[in-house]
């Protein structure tokens, strides 16, 4: 079949509550087709990794787990990738009812400067870390390109491999950054329900569902090394939202495949709004998410931050996810400085320090992994 022009075109053909009724839907013997065909080695089509999410594959959980384990160790060995997320500025331009760095909060606004990034960078080498996760608010005015090209020569001058999670930026602008050091960018587009996007995104460019929608293409033109894909889970039926997001790094896959390409399983954390999930995802549910997305795609990265508990990070490690966030502060300067609490973009729920987060991983049996890869090879 031909690949549509954009994704936007692809998305624009799905209805999204005949999607979620075919779901639920699902019986067994298609789940239990899911994973014979997985056991068997064979590429899963988009149907059985509806099959894998569907409420009828809660009971297949423990062996979707073992599968799970087996392709990951085969795939990527018994390692965890540590990254740690900086967070540069919590200025924001937008109105979102779900986030702490949303415009209408009021909340203590802070950028950092080059002197104070320099104390950030300075205690997250001390720790170890190689790779590094740039984030910011979105404010273009205030922590725009001007900005990124004053930060970017300073962070690798310290790190191996870099990433940014930030406002979607143009073709040029993304091509200018990868001159600068940038190895890969993070983009969710929270949710791919248009009317609940647009409830939720009240004000700001990100309102623009569509823009936010093809930045991945944009990233894809550009040839970026990896690029980050993930759902809000909890802004709409998780169910619907992952089977999209599967469907969308598919596409991408297809059109852009000398990318890599990573997943990640945010969940809505309390925050300065005090805003209410649409739709509930447990851990055991999530497991299910992560159990089902690598039997689906068995080469992606997949992510896990600080969002979820210790106790649950440390029961996955072996279980499908290759990438893990340790000792993160969504508060700017909160490494190097003593921020106060009212700064944070989200509760986190790890708070472990680097050096607990390794034991947890070799108590697992898994070698952490501080560095990705040269930027000469």
């Amino acid at each position: 079949m031909a690949i549509a022009k954009s994704f936007e075109q692809e998305l624009a053909n799905m209805d999204w509550d005949h999607q979620r009724m075919q779901l639920f839907g699902v019986n067994a013997s298609s789940v239990e087709a899911a994973i014979a065909k997985a056991q068997r080695g064979q590429r899963l089509a988009l149907h059985d990794f509806q099959a894998l999410i569907s409420p009828a594959a809660a009971d297949y959980l423990e062996t979707m787990a073992q599968l799970s384990q087996q392709i990951t160790q085969q795939r990527f060995g018994k390692t965890q990738q540590l990254y740690i997320p900086l967070y540069l500025s919590n200025l924001c331009s937008n109105i979102c009812s779900y986030c702490g760095f949303s415009m209408e909060n009021k909340i203590r606004r802070k950028t950092l400067d080059m002197s104070e990034l320099e104390d950030e960078l300075l205690a997250i080498k001390d720790w170890g870390f190689e790779h590094i996760l740039l984030v910011t608010g979105e404010s273009e005015r205030r922590v725009g390109m001007d900005y990124f090209r004053q930060v970017l020569p300073k962070v690798k001058q310290h790190f191996s491999h870099l990433s940014m999670e930030v406002q979607p930026l143009e073709k040029k602008e993304y091509q200018e950054l990868q001159s600068l050091g940038l190895d890969a960018v993070l983009v969710y587009q929270e949710t791919y329900h248009r009317a609940h996007y647009a409830q939720v995104h009240v004000k700001g460019k990100k309102s623009d569902f569509n823009y936010r929608l093809d930045t991945a293409e944009r990233l894809g033109e550009v040839g970026m090394k990896k690029i980050g894909l993930g759902v809000l889970l909890g802004l709409s039926d998780w169910r619907v939202d992952s089977y999209y997001l599967a469907m969308h790094l598919q596409y991408l896959q297809k059109r852009y495949w000398r990318s890599k390409f990573s997943i990640s399983f945010p969940r809505l954390r309390p925050c300065e709004t005090g805003f209410q999930p649409r739709s509930l995802i447990d851990e055991r549910q999530l497991l299910q998410l992560i159990c089902a997305y690598r039997l689906f795609q068995p080469d992606v990265d997949i992510s896990l931050s600080t969002r979820e508990s210790a106790h649950f990070r440390d029961n996955v490690i072996a279980l499908g996810v290759t990438t893990m966030s340790a000792f993160s502060s969504t508060q700017p300067g909160g490494y190097a400085q003593n921020s106060q609490q009212s700064l944070e973009q989200f509760s986190i729920d790890d708070n472990r320090t680097p050096n607990q987060v390794v034991a947890a991983i070799q108590k697992a049996g898994y070698q952490a992994v501080w560095k990705d890869w040269d930027s000469h090879l």
